[in-house]
């Protein structure tokens, strides 16, 4: 016989039962997306900025289309596979785009001329990373696609700095066709800067607008374009494209009838009055001699028709004012009242064609043979 538990180790029993009975799972939850988080940028109030989304999206379009304009060029010129794209552009201070640059790198300063305002005191800057020049003039030399990896403090020699204004010619001139849509506007390549940091045309702390293209070369090599534009320049060509915007809305909205009417009233038309139209054969024409007397067909005291240009407008009678031949005008010629006269015109010359068949001799002999 087993031994028989107390009552005290019978509850210890159940205590230590109940406390090792499996607790129950609770349901796993979800798991929520973590929440993105807005990057905000610091708005510098000592600063603030000065030109509006709209003017820097107008800004972004422009250089999109240089961009693809670029692209074919660089690829039909330089028989190299390149995708340019803008990556970057914002507005931000001159010493930001300064102090970007390495001891080595050449600055490209760019003259802007505007034909309705010449030629602008401040210019604009180009950077194009060592790496993409040296494709270019490989390609140039006739080098083949290779991929040419060179340090960022690279220095050009004195052949390699004559063919880099040289690639840089076409690729600032394409500039240009970029602006077309826009405004009218010319850039040319002032000089090359070899120490940025000595340019002091710009303010370090003006406000700027930097662009950065991004070069893929053949899928190989990424190379950078970055151009800097001052926002007094920037406002210069914005004014203009402004001008022009509220010149067209002006031509497309605004009634000009009484000023044109006021213009054309000062116009000169040359008014004819003709007497009547006659036909004649060219044996009668060329035997007219001084003297002879042509039949206009038309009683003596019809009507005359009022020619202003080349367009029938009156109708008149002809007399005599202050001894001068002169036409009094009866009524206005309507286009209905034109066809009309028009029609008894070529009735008229049916009629005559008629008569004058039928009074030729040759015509009458004939008919009489006939009869015969």
């Amino acid at each position: 016989m087993a031994d028989v538990l107390s009552q005290s180790q019978i509850d210890e029993l159940l205590k230590s039962m109940a406390g090792a009975a499996p607790e129950e799972k609770s349901a796993p939850e979800e798991a929520k997306p973590a929440e993105k988080k807005e990057e905000l940028n610091k708005y510098d109030f000592y600063s603030p900025r000065k030109f509006t989304k709209e003017k820097i999206k107008l800004l972004r379009s422009i250089f999109e289309n240089y961009a693809r304009i670029l692209t074919s060029q660089v690829n039909g010129l330089f028989r190299v596979m390149t995708d340019i794209t803008v990556i970057e552009l914002r507005e931000t201070r001159y010493y930001e785009y300064v102090n970007s640059f390495h001891e080595n790198d050449c600055m490209t300063i760019v003259d802007t001329y505007v034909p309705e305002m010449g030629k602008n005191n401040i210019p604009m800057m180009f950077y194009i990373t060592p790496g993409l020049i040296i494709i270019l003039i490989n390609h140039m030399l006739g080098g083949g696609d290779q991929i040419i990896q060179v340090d960022d403090d690279y220095r050009y020699t004195d052949v390699e700095m004559a063919l880099y204004k040289r690639a840089l010619e076409y690729i600032i001139h394409a500039m240009n066709d970029g602006f077309s849509n826009y405004i009218n506007v010319d850039f040319r390549m002032q000089r090359v800067e070899e120490n940025p940091s000595m340019q002091q045309e710009v303010g370090l702390d003006e406000t700027v607008v930097m662009i950065v293209l991004n070069v893929d070369v053949s899928g190989l090599a990424a190379e950078k374009i970055r151009i800097c534009i001052p926002g007094t320049l920037l406002e210069h060509i914005f004014r203009v494209i402004d001008n022009r915007k509220h010149l067209a809305r002006g031509f497309a909205y605004e009634n000009n009838t009484d000023t044109i009417m006021e213009h054309l009233k000062g116009s000169t038309f040359p008014m004819t009055a003709q007497l009547g139209v006659v036909k004649l054969d060219i044996s009668d024409l060329y035997h007219l001699q001084v003297g002879d007397v042509i039949d206009m067909n038309k009683p003596k005291d019809s009507t005359v028709r009022l020619f202003v240009g080349r367009q029938p407008w009156f109708h008149g009678t002809m007399g005599v004012y202050k001894k001068n031949i002169s036409v009094s005008i009866t009524d206005l010629i309507t286009d209905q009242k034109l066809d009309d006269e028009e029609t008894e015109e070529e009735e008229g010359t049916i009629a005559e064609v008629i008569k004058a068949v039928e009074e030729s001799p040759e015509i009458a002999e004939s008919t009489a043979d006939t009869e015969g």
